[in-house]
């Protein structure tokens, strides 16, 4: 897997299949750096991805990894004209857009995509390609791949970079939920760092279960009863949080004794009739694919052993876990010993 940044310099220059290559070498020789900043490398994607005020015009980042499978949310912030994508209830991915310009504000609201067309042109806007197309209104409002100059400046739709939209587009289903919320003529002053999605798939907003003072754990696997397991281990909040199908069914202290500041991706596999956990490869980090997890990076995580007892038996093969320094929604932290804290091994 690649983090990929690009420019997009022109939607049709991009629609007339002119190759990324050269795209990326037209835009760096004729295009002012103000208004199409060559996307930002990163060697760890979920900490790219929660700096999200710091994207240039063109900027994304794509981690697919983090969260393989799942309910796919798109949320799009038109004050910071940023739209981020949740699987399984985890970022995976976040881009700078351009919304509606004055007079052709982008609509706010809850909405579902109606269709997809690759190769979309415009029935209203002289026939203008709308490469990778997603609509979110039968009057003419839709994600797709277009212009980014850094302010809104559509005729209510979303533009995205080219590359963004072609991976989105991979993603999607029809039916898909899309939350479009803020103002783009008054930049508001939000910060949303948490990696954790803040709507459901059903466009609902999501209070995020904290933990009260001296509560240990909660675990509530009746919440739902099937679908992809993720288990995120965040170092700087010193939390794990438990998501199935998007939701959230169980969060814990823990003590994180890991000083690598990156983020690190591992699975769960059946190998010579044995379970165990394996690295994938993120950015960065490309020469873990496939190496197990030892015993002394799982002895750094420490948790109630109730609570570990619970989450072990609701691992199974494909179950992924992300150790990430990105925060959780965590709140205050109490200061607890625990007392029965556990190692986190096999």
């Amino acid at each position: 897997m690649t983090i990929k940044s690009l420019i997009m310099p022109d939607s049709l220059l991009a629609h007339l299949g002119v190759p990324v290559a050269l795209l990326l070498g037209l835009a760096a020789a004729l295009v002012p750096s103000t208004g199409y900043a060559q996307g930002a490398k990163a060697s760890s994607p979920p900490e790219f991805a929660r700096k999200i005020d710091t994207l240039k015009p063109g900027e994304w980042v794509w981690a697919p990894e983090v969260a393989p499978s799942g309910p796919v949310l798109i949320y799009v912030d038109l004050s910071r004209q940023i739209a981020m994508v949740y699987r399984n209830g985890i970022r995976i991915a976040a881009t700078t857009v351009s919304t509606g310009k004055p007079g052709h504000s982008t609509p706010t609201g809850i909405f579902t995509i109606l269709q997809k067309d690759a190769k979309h042109r415009s029935s209203t806007y002289n026939n203008a390609p709308m490469p990778y197309q997603q609509r979110l209104t039968w009057d003419g409002v839709a994600l797709h791949a277009g212009g980014l100059p850094g302010y809104p400046e559509s005729h209510g739709c979303v533009h995205l970079p080219i590359g963004f939209a072609r991976e989105l587009f991979s993603i999607t289903d029809l039916g898909g939920t899309v939350v479009v919320e803020g103002d783009a003529a008054n930049h508001l002053a939000t910060s949303e760092n948490s990696l954790l999605a803040p709507f459901n798939e059903r466009g609902e907003a999501i209070e995020t279960m904290t933990l009260r003072s001296g509560e240990r754990f909660r675990w509530h696997p009746e919440l739902v009863a099937s679908g992809p397991l993720s288990i995120i281990v965040s170092k700087l909040d010193q939390r794990i949080v438990v998501l199935r199908s998007g939701v959230e069914i169980g969060r814990s202290v823990a003590t994180i004794d890991d000083p690598d500041p990156g983020s690190h991706v591992a699975t769960r596999i059946v190998e010579n009739g044995g379970a165990k956990w394996t690295f994938v490869g993120m950015t960065g980090h490309e020469d873990e694919d496939g190496r197990p997890l030892d015993e002394a990076q799982l002895n750094r995580v420490r948790m109630p052993r109730e609570f570990r007892d619970l989450l072990m038996a609701a691992v199974e093969p494909g179950t992924t876990m992300l150790i990430t320094n990105s925060r959780v929604g965590s709140g205050a932290r109490p200061h607890l010993t625990l007392m029965d804290a556990t190692q986190h091994h096999d």
